[in-house]
C-alpha cells in the first residue's frame, strides 16, 4: 500500500461523498474539442471523485479524492486530500485507510506545492511521513513520524504525489509532453506523460451515457505497488474540466486498472 495513491494520482492514479453534491450521472457532457482548463477554471467548482481498483475481478481498493480551500500560514490556500481504503480481503495487506495530504497555492495559473504530510489512519500514525516545500532555498525537507531523515535539492514543477491529480487535468486534451519531479520515500523521482488528441467512448459506472475521452500515457520512474514501475495509460473526459476517468498500469501480477465509480459537483460560491 505504500504507494497506491501515488498510483492512482499520477495516472490521471469505501468512503461516502458528500451528500450536499449532486451526482452528475444524468450530465450529457459538451464535447470541448480545444484547450483544456485553467487553474482557476477547476478550483471554482467543488468535485469529489471516487476510483475502484481492479486487478482481474478482484476490488483491491477504493480512493476518494477533494480540494478544499484552506489556510496555510494565515494566508488562503487549498488543500487536495485522497483517501484510500484497502478491500481487507486481499491476502497480506488486510484493512488500511491512508490519507495524503497536499496544501498548494496557484502562482501564475501552475499549482505551487507548499506541504505535503501523510496520516495512517489505520494504525494510528498521524504525520507518519511529511515533505515541506522551501522554494527560496530551493530545497524539500522530509520528515519520518515528526523527526528530519533528509534534505533533497528541489526541482519544479515539483510534488510529493497528490497533486499530479490537478497537474495532469491542466494538460489533458492538448498534444504536449510534460515532466514532474516527485518526492517521496526520501528519494526523487520523475513521472513523465504524453498527452494526445486521441478520442474515444468509454463507459463508466458514474455517468448514464458514454463519455468521450482524450487518451493520455506516461512512465514512472519510481517504485509503485505491487512491482509497479514504468509505463501506464490514462483516459480523460473531453469536457470542459478534463474529469480523470480511468488508468491501466502493469505490475508483476498483470494489469491493474483504475476507473471512476462516482463523481459529485457544485459550485463553490452556491
Amino acid at each position: 500500500m505504500k504507494y497506491f495513491y501515488i498510483l492512482i494520482t499520477y495516472l490521471f492514479l469505501n468512503v461516502c461523498a458528500s451528500p450536499a453534491l449532486q451526482a452528475q450521472g444524468s450530465i450529457n457532457f459538451e464535447a470541448v474539442e480545444d484547450g483544456s482548463p485553467t487553474s482557476q477554471e477547476l478550483l471554482q467548482w467543488r468535485e469529489v471523485f471516487t476510483y475502484n481498483v481492479k486487478y482481474s475481478f478482484f476490488t483491491l481498493g477504493k480512493v476518494r479524492v477533494e480540494v478544499t480551500d484552506t489556510l496555510f500560514h494565515g494566508e488562503p490556500a487549498w488543500k487536495l486530500s485522497g483517501i484510500i481504503t484497502s478491500n481487507p480481503g486481499i491476502p497480506f495487506v488486510g484493512k488500511e485507510e491512508n490519507h495524503y495530504n497536499s496544501i498548494f497555492r496557484i502562482e501564475d495559473g501552475v499549482p505551487k506545492e507548499l506541504v505535503y504530510w501523510k496520516d495512517n489512519v489505520d494504525d494510528e500514525k498521524f504525520n507518519e511521513d511529511r515533505y515541506i516545500y522551501n522554494y527560496e532555498r530551493q530545497k524539500v525537507y522530509a520528515f519520518k513520524e515528526g523527526e528530519p531523515v533528509d534534505t533533497l535539492s528541489l526541482e519544479t514543477p515539483a510534488t510529493s504525489g497528490p497533486l499530479i491529480f490537478f497537474f495532469s487535468r491542466l494538460n489533458a486534451g492538448q498534444k504536449v509532453d510534460s515532466r514532474i519531479f516527485i518526492f517521496l520515500d526520501e528519494e526523487q523521482g520523475t513521472i513523465d506523460m504524453e498527452y494526445t488528441r486521441k478520442r474515444d467512448e468509454r463507459k463508466y459506472e458514474a455517468f448514464d451515457e458514454p463519455i468521450n475521452t482524450f487518451f493520455a500515457e506516461g512512465d514512472a520512474d519510481i517504485d509503485g505497488p505491487f512491482g509497479f514501475r514504468g509505463a501506464f495509460k490514462a483516459w480523460f473526459a473531453n469536457d470542459k474540466l478534463r474529469i480523470p476517468l480511468e488508468a491501466h498500469v502493469k505490475v508483476w501480477l498483470g494489469n491493474v486498472k483504475v476507473r471512476l465509480i462516482d463523481y459529485k459537483k457544485e459550485l463553490r460560491n452556491e
